[in-house]
């Protein structure tokens, strides 16, 4: 079986260079670790951290800014929430499946977690089951939480349905949480901004969106494509009918727009991504979002 851990790593290195990473880093420490006034270490200044946090006498000897760091007050617990129904088994819009995408990202949020000391846990289902894994603060456990996202996804699960994971963790996640959603692109419902709603009085709540591959542009015409909800083909249709296609565009323009509004009214910060090559920058701004929220 495939370390999937392994290869999030491997690919964190490869797309991320050196200081792309520590401002990753820099981006989870401000926003989810605890502050309290026993100093910890000094490290150097990246994008993102508090400019109160400089110790200016520490970067006057040592030639470049340095922040304090501190003990943190307690730690936090993670939790991941993937949609594994079929939606996900879906090509994604730039190319690979959402599943691995989806892998990536929930990966690299768990790792860095767990470098900081926090621990990460999982709900995962589709519209006909729920399930959730405890939170736990190793690595090992973490390469389980993400075997367990690849082997439900698939073209033989259930579809997608936010709506029962959302409403899993309302009735049932009763400490704060860092929740970290990974999603289809599908329209917000009324019943999940309420759930939303509900769960941002909680808990701290990021929403990232795998984007569906473009279904009228010239590259679909390389590949026979269905519509894994309904099992239908539509790429025959779309691109021989120019009309068709201009309606499916305005459509799909229409659905991101309800995605962001929704967003934008519950406070959630949003980012969308359609390649494993841009999780890391992807992060990093979705990071970013919370942490300007947050100010």
């Amino acid at each position: 079986m495939a370390q999937l851990l392994q290869k999030v790593k491997s690919k964190m290195f490869i797309f991320a260079h050196r200081k792309a990473r520590g401002m990753l880093n820099g981006e989870y420490d401000a926003i989810f670790r605890g502050r309290s006034l026993d100093f910890d270490d000094l490290r150097g200044y990246v994008p993102g951290d508090e400019i109160r946090d400089i110790d200016w006498k520490a970067t006057a000897r040592h030639g470049s800014p340095l922040v304090k760091r501190y003990v943190a007050i307690r730690k936090q617990t993670v939790l991941l929430v993937a949609d594994t129904g079929r939606n996900m088994a879906a090509v994604a819009s730039g190319g690979e499946t959402k599943k691995d995408i989806m892998v990536m990202a929930l990966g690299v949020i768990g790792y860095l977690a767990i470098k900081h000391g926090d621990t990460v846990g999982l709900v995962y289902g589709d519209a006909e089951q729920t399930a959730m894994l405890p939170a736990r603060g190793t690595e090992a456990h973490l390469e389980a939480l993400l075997q367990r996202v690849d082997s439900t996804t698939s073209l033989s699960s259930g579809r997608s349905e936010l709506t029962a994971q959302l409403s899993f963790i309302a009735k049932n996640v009763r400490q704060r949480r860092l929740i970290f959603v990974v999603a289809d692109e599908h329209p917000v419902t009324a019943e999940q901004e309420r759930l939303l709603r509900r769960l941002r009085a909680q808990h701290e709540v990021l929403w990232l969106v795998v984007s569906d591959a473009d279904l009228s542009g010239a590259d679909a015409l390389r590949r026979d494509s269905f519509d894994v909800e309904r099992l239908d083909p539509v790429v025959s249709i779309l691109t021989k009918d120019p009309r068709l296609a201009a309606e499916y565009t305005a459509a799909v323009g229409q659905r991101r727009a309800q995605i962001v509004e929704a967003m934008a009214r519950q406070g959630i910060p949003l980012e969308w991504l359609g390649h494993s090559s841009e999780v890391m920058t992807t992060l990093f701004s979705l990071l970013e979002r919370q942490r300007r929220a947050g100010r």
